[in-house]
């Protein structure tokens, strides 16, 4: 046995400045996400690889999707006891198991808090839902950055204890704002970005930096009620049901992998501030949703497609 990995840890502060909750257990795991053509020997493969290493498998799902002949696979197990060091479990699963099946596969450690970026505009509820989720605890995640293009929200910010940056954009200034995005975004050690309403178009170039880790929410009146006032088009037209999307931001516009939707139902009777009202609930809601499903490694993108484990 290489070492003993379940003990006793207080719950250290996101940024240093916060008290820690109490004593909290960790018991050391590892996630693995995994997509490859589906053909036989898959799962009895991969979980003999975790079983011949002294390891607990804790929870296994799978999927496949026959349309395109996909294998998706999301499998956690307990590394107490596990023969191969941490550092090295990536390299044997790839030379033994990833390779022979053309595997694609991602490695993670539930124990290592993934660092989120927030980007803002001068919309706040969004913002202060997930804040309030991360202050409480619910979210086991660090929060080293908030930039914005306007400095509406550096209150919000300071608040929280968070650093603020206010970039403005402009067309002409966009390439070197962005620039300096990712600059700061290295420098904080940023595992992915979400868009809390953020009101700017990230350019590919960009998004290619981040692939699959750049979530975003809109309602889900696009297409048909695009532009800068969609409550009030939808409104106008009596809609009879509003909604909203997150999903992944690629380089065609609100057009990545869906990862959480949700609708809520209006009538005659809804005024446009209760539909504004509506509408600004669900968005957090649901982006908070998406946000959480990432944090827990519990998407797998494929294509313009998710797959999410339950």
């Amino acid at each position: 046995m290489l070492f003993s990995t379940t003990f006793a840890k207080r719950t250290p502060s996101p940024l240093g400045g916060r008290p820690g909750r109490g004593f909290l257990l960790f018991i050391m795991t590892a996630i693995i996400l995994v997509h490859c053509p589906d053909q036989p020997g898959i799962v009895a493969r991969v979980t003999e690889f975790i079983h011949s290493n002294r390891g607990n498998i804790i929870s296994l799902e799978q999927h496949v999707d026959r349309s395109v002949n996909r294998f998706f696979m999301r499998l956690k197990w307990d590394l107490d006891n596990f023969m191969i060091p941490r550092d090295r479990i990536s390299d044997y699963f790839r030379t033994l198991i990833a390779a022979p099946y053309r595997m694609t596969f991602d490695l993670y450690f539930p124990e290592t808090r993934p660092r989120m970026a927030i980007f803002v505009s001068k919309m706040s509820h969004c913002l202060y839902d997930m804040l309030s989720r991360w202050e409480s605890g619910d979210w086991q995640v660090d929060i080293p950055l908030i930039i914005s293009n306007h400095p509406d929200m550096q209150p919000i910010a300071g608040r929280f204890g968070i650093p603020f940056h206010c970039l403005p954009v402009t067309r002409e200034n966009k390439a070197e704002q962005e620039a300096r995005q990712v600059e700061l975004l290295q420098e904080a050690g940023t595992d992915f970005i979400v868009l809390a309403r953020y009101m700017q178009v990230l350019s590919t170039g960009f998004l290619l930096q981040y692939p699959n880790r750049v979530i975003n929410i809109h309602h889900s009146f696009l297409p048909a009620f695009a532009g800068a006032k969609p409550y009030h088009a939808a409104y106008e037209r009596g809609v009879k049901i509003i909604g909203a999307t997150s999903h992944y931001v690629t380089g065609e516009l609100d057009a990545g992998p869906i990862i959480e939707q949700d609708v809520i139902r209006v009538s005659h009777r809804d005024s446009l501030d209760t539909f504004i009202r509506k509408g600004k609930d669900l968005e957090k809601i649901v982006l908070s949703r998406g946000v959480f499903l990432h944090i827990q490694r519990k998407l797998l993108a494929y294509g313009n497609r998710t797959v999410v484990f339950g």
